[in-house]
């Protein structure tokens, strides 16, 4: 079931932002040019993502995912593209989602795995979802290396297989595409 969910999460993405050039989705960029791209990914173009992915988000929240997306990605060190795509893949941009496993908000973030870091509030709130989303992705990423890290931030210790990874990866390209 999850699968299934992980795989229409990404067909609805790519669909939603496919600019129709070339049709690839899955193509890597060099560091140095995602680097550049990063640079210029910012408060606006999250927001402007935001809106073809989740129409109905009111302009005060979509500002503040906006904001909390480029703060934290900063905070973490992470590119606000692969946060946004961590969006996507969990919750499509809708902070209210509850998983069956517990998982909440926007980052779909576990509330036993917040219990000893440091971050304050409520995981529904918008700021502390990302916030504690990015630093749980950040600690895996420099533990694990990035793919794993990504993996990680899915499946916990117990890592089963990649299509979250896949999903993520192609969900982040387009998006820097379509940032361009």
């Amino acid at each position: 079931m999850i699968r299934t969910h992980v795989v229409a999460l990404a067909l609805a993405s790519l669909s939603l932002l496919s600019d129709g050039r070339d049709g690839r989705v899955g193509t890597r960029e060099s560091a140095p040019a995602q680097a550049m791209r990063s640079k210029t990914f910012g408060v606006v173009q999250v927001s402007a993502y935001l809106v073809r992915l989740n129409p109905d988000l009111r302009a005060p929240e979509r500002e503040q995912i906006a904001a909390a997306v480029v703060k934290y990605s900063a905070k973490y060190r992470l590119e606000p593209s692969l946060v946004l795509a961590v969006i996507t893949a969990e919750s499509s941009a809708r902070p209210w989602v509850r998983s069956s496993k517990g998982a909440v908000g926007l980052m779909q973030v576990m509330p036993h795995v917040v219990g000893g870091l440091p971050v304050a509030g409520n995981l529904t709130s918008i700021e502390t979802n990302i916030e504690a989303g990015c630093l749980i992705l950040a600690d895996n990423i420099r533990r694990l290396g990035e793919d794993r890290g990504i993996l990680a931030y899915f499946w916990g210790n117990d890592i089963r297989g990649e299509a979250y990874l896949e999903n993520v990866r192609a969900v982040r390209a387009a998006i820097l595409r379509h940032a361009s």
